[in-house]
């Protein structure tokens, strides 16, 4: 949470970042001509209906385009804007002081500069309302192949813009279990206990491990907002008991450079920085033989919007083509117009723009994995239905889980016999009529994205059931006595896709160090060091973890297993599926969606928790039917 002092004993598992330009942290923020920011212009395909079809066949056993993956020269000859017009688009910027890049496959540019100069060069035009937009105006021919200018805001340099309520997921909603790891037990016994092995031992992916398969020859992408400790990845290594391999963690940053990123991490301790380190430790354990690139995009001063630092961070990662696959916890806001923070770019452009990104990655075989949240279907408070953006339909959208767990919580025995899905109403202190916050795992049912071909008249899909187990009063909530059960459908991409343990009764480890910000007793700020175990929870631990796992199976399928929904769907209606359903509808639910007894999908769950064993021998079957 940028800017502000966080508690240590809270972690959030999904940051929803709004911090600029009209949403964002309370007060207001101060923009200024000289800052210099980086928008980005993204470009129609080609032909968008022949890309999505090439997407669909790359996947397909029966088809000729069968792991026929593009590089990114390739996708920007077959589908990206010609190199003539994306330059002569380019030269323009050129012309009022504005450093460009060009994006591999020709899909969308990077500009860089004063904001001053890029109000100049784009026409820019302020214009108030709800929402207040920013217009832009290119020249001619320029403007015929646009779908969205990402991260323009015009308004006089000394104006101050009032923000509204942040959208920012608060810590508060998801603790820490206040526990922390025994730390004088073997490296095998801590990675059964609080990391590794217990996600691999439970989820099957262990026999791959005794095949020899670590992640060699794969590398791991995850996009974050913020920057980790070297040395804290060292230290959790050496407890997890995980061979130091540095020389495989490589850290490339998209916005600011590393010396600005470093000082704003010396500062104090923050909610980026506690996701960042959560990220990499996670998926470092789970696929030692991999390397990992770690996409920093982090903006001093929020010069540039959060926004276009996610779509930046992105277009980087699949543009540089090194990763198999691409972890990310976070998003830059909710799927509500009036939490939108880029004045350039509607929502649903923005939509259309990282779905065309990602469609590019999948073109690539890159298989692209985000956590779902960790407040059951609501994101903002209040309103069911309010996920992060994105809920692209070309990304793999992990949900939570909770493993079975007896433990005495606030004086009483609580008990989960057998894994469900995480919505954690019963371990909560009675709260004497007081709201409060409830955590679990994202699921539901996108305002932005249709029904995707994968999803379409499969079992579950576009019907639910769902209990008003909560009601919403006063910025919080209170258990409903006599919940309703409803039934109902839906119409659009449902979510998530696939779930894993994320409760953070049954969590796992991290370690961080850094400056944490007091105030002592005659109430002066100041910061000490403190350094920090801890067990947390979170679909931030899920996401990582299973894109470590599809790079253990990659390191033994010599290929890359790209766009995993359309496969992961066909395997789960198969006799021999992959996947564990938790269609339980009355111990089975996520703050509200369960559930349902003989479907193979539930919006609590997706289609539930990997039997990785079972899951690699899919995808070895499929590629020896090539």
């Amino acid at each position: 949470m940028r800017g502000k002092q966080i508690l240590i004993g809270a972690l959030s598992a999904l940051l929803v970042l709004t911090t600029s330009g009209t949403a964002g942290a309370k007060g207001k923020t101060k923009r200024s001509d000289n800052h210099v920011m980086t928008a980005s212009v993204v470009f129609k395909p080609t032909s968008e209906t022949n890309l999505t079809n090439d997407v669909y066949d790359m996947v397909d056993p029966s088809s000729t385009a069968y792991h026929q993956y593009l590089t990114p020269s390739q996708f920007a000859e077959k589908f990206g804007q010609s190199t003539a017009y994306v330059n002569s688009v380019k030269t323009y910027l050129n012309k009022y002081h504005l450093t460009t890049s060009t994006f591999a496959g020709n899909l969308a540019i990077k500009v860089k500069g004063h904001r001053s100069d890029l109000n100049k060069a784009f026409k820019a035009r302020y214009v108030k309302g709800k929402p207040s937009r920013t217009t832009y105006h290119l020249p001619g021919k320029l403007s015929k192949n646009v779908v969205a200018v990402i991260g323009l805001y015009a308004k006089k340099a000394d104006g101050k813009v009032a923000s509204k309520k942040s959208a920012k997921i608060s810590n508060s909603a998801v603790p820490t279990s206040g526990e922390k790891p025994q730390t004088d037990i073997s490296g095998n016994q801590f990675s059964k206990q609080y990391g590794a092995a217990k996600f691999a031992d439970h989820y099957q992916l262990s026999s791959l491990y005794d095949k020899g398969l670590t992640g060699q020859n794969q590398r791991i992408g995850i996009v974050s907002y913020g920057d980790f400790r070297k040395s804290d990845l060292q230290t959790y290594w050496r407890q997890a008991g995980v061979a130091d391999h540095l020389n495989q963690i490589h850290k490339i940053y998209t916005i600011d450079n590393a010396k600005t990123v470093t000082k704003d991490m010396n500062h104090s301790l923050s909610e980026a920085q506690i996701e960042a380190t959560l990220d990499v430790q996670s998926a470092s354990a789970i696929a030692p033989g991999a390397d990992i690139d770690f996409y920093i995009g982090s903006s001093a001063n929020q010069a540039t919007n959060d926004s276009a630092v996610y779509f930046t961070t992105f277009a980087q990662a699949i543009s540089d083509n090194q990763d198999q696959q691409i972890s990310t916890s976070f998003a830059p806001t909710v799927e509500l117009p009036g939490q939108w923070d880029d004045h350039s770019s509607t929502l649903r452009q923005y939509n259309h723009a990282f779905n065309l990104l990602l469609e590019q990655a999948a073109a690539q075989g890159i298989t692209v994995f985000r956590a779902s949240g960790d407040n059951g279907p609501r994101d903002m408070p209040g309103k069911v239905e309010n996920h992060s953006v994105t809920t692209s339909p070309y990304q793999v959208i992990v949900g939570g889980t909770t493993l079975p767990y007896q433990k005495i919580i606030n004086h009483r025995v609580v008990s989960v016999k057998q894994e469900r899905a995480w919505g954690d109403t019963y371990s909560a202190v009675p709260s004497k009529n007081q709201p409060a916050n409830f955590p679990g795992g994202g699921g539901g049912f996108s305002a932005l994205n249709p029904t995707p071909r994968y999803q379409q008249g499969f079992s579950g899909i576009n019907t639910f059931r769902a209990i008003e187990l909560l009601k919403y009063k006063k910025g919080g909530y209170l258990i409903n006595k006599h919940p309703r059960v409803i039934y109902g459908t839906g119409h659009s991409r449902n979510l998530p896709d696939v779930s894993s343990n994320a409760d953070i009764q049954t969590g796992y480890a991290t370690y961080l160090s850094g400056p944490k910000v007091i105030s002592d007793s005659k109430k002066k700020i100041k910061t000490a060091q403190t350094k920090i175990w801890m067990i947390g929870g979170g679909t931030s631990y899920a996401a990582p973890q299973v894109a470590a796992a599809n790079a253990v199976m990659g390191s033994g399928l010599q290929t890359r297993i790209g766009f995993w929904n359309p496969q992961i769907y066909k395997f789960a209606a198969q006799q021999d599926t992959p996947f564990n359903v938790l269609d339980d509808a009355d111990q089975n639910n996520n703050l509200y969606y369960t559930g349902q007894p003989g479907k193979l999908y539930n919006q609590a769950t997706g289609l539930g928790t990997i039997n990785y064993e079972k899951l690699y021998g899919h995808f070895q079957d499929e590629k020896a039917t090539d």
